[in-house]
Order: C-alpha cells, then sequence, then structure tokens
C-alpha cells in the first residue's frame, strides 16, 4: 500500500503516519510544499525512531509524483463529500491513499478528476469540522489491509 500526504502541515501527523507505515510496511510519499521543515523536532518525535524503517519519497510537487506513478496505479482520495464512505472502496495491494492539507484537504479540482474514486468517511456532527488526519489514515489503511487479509502480520 502507499499513503500519500500532499501538502501536509502539522508535524506530529506527519509524524504519527510515518509511525503508522512503517508499523505496516507502507510506502509513504510526501508532497511539497510542506508546513514545517523535515528536521523538525516535532516531527521527529511523533515518528520517534521509526524514520529509519519508512520507505518514503519526497516530491517536489503533485504533478512530479503523479508523472512517477505506475501505469496501473490506482488513487484514493480521502475528502469529505466522497460519492461512498472507505469502507465501499475494493482496495489492492499497490493502492495509493491520498490525503490533503489538515486546513484545507484536498483541491477541489482533484477530487472532481477522480470522482470515481473519491471517499469518505463518515462523521455525526453536522459541528464537527473535520477529523485528525493521522486518524483517518489510520482508518483506511486499516480497512484497505483488512480486505487484504493483513498479509504479512507479525505475531
Amino acid at each position: 500500500m502507499n499513503i500519500v500526504l500532499l501538502e501536509p502541515e502539522i508535524p506530529p501527523n506527519t509524524g504519527n503516519v510515518a509511525r503508522l507505515c512503517a508499523a505496516t510496511r507502507t510506502t509513504l510519499h510526501l508532497i511539497e510544499p510542506f508546513g514545517f521543515k523535515l528536521d523538525d523536532a516535532q516531527l521527529k518525535r511523533a515518528g520517534m525512531d521509526y524514520w529509519r524503517q519508512v520507505e518514503w519519497h519526497r516530491w517536489k510537487s503533485w504533478s512530479a509524483f503523479a508523472e512517477n506513478l505506475p501505469a496501473r496505479a490506482r488513487l484514493w482520495l480521502i475528502e469529505s463529500g466522497g460519492g461512498k464512505n472507505y469502507n465501499e472502496a475494493k482496495f489492492s495491494p499497490g493502492d495509493y491513499l491520498v490525503f490533503g492539507r489538515e486546513t484545507a484537504g484536498l483541491p477541489r479540482q482533484l477530487l472532481e478528476q477522480h470522482r470515481e474514486h473519491w471517499l469518505r468517511i463518515p462523521m455525526f456532527n453536522a459541528e464537527s469540522r473535520s477529523l485528525n488526519l493521522s486518524n483517518c489514515v489510520a482508518l483506511v489503511l486499516f480497512e484497505a489491509l483488512r480486505q487484504q487479509g493483513f498479509g504479512g502480520e507479525v505475531l
């Protein structure tokens, strides 16, 4: 699996996602610009010593990332307003789960280009604006891994 963070802004969220990727052997893609420096202490603290266990890639822009995708890559964009819940998707091992900035989400144009793969996480309180980014990544990633039988689990 692949996790894509488009223009992440909050170091602890990115660090937590890196830790999640290390534990699940999931590749992490970080797309600039970032709202922090990669040597940020909070980023390192949240990721702890897991950073060395993560296969990760840094991309200068969305277009640079997109140009390097494998021909059959399948992107799933997770953002409010999607046509179906994340648990209704049928995930495959090489899929890319794409998440946007903490304050702005994913760009509307990108969502419209991938409307058939635009997923939402249900929320039940209309006054709640959003869920924490690293929590969202964990929810969707573990659903994808569950669908694949949690292959490679270490007991």
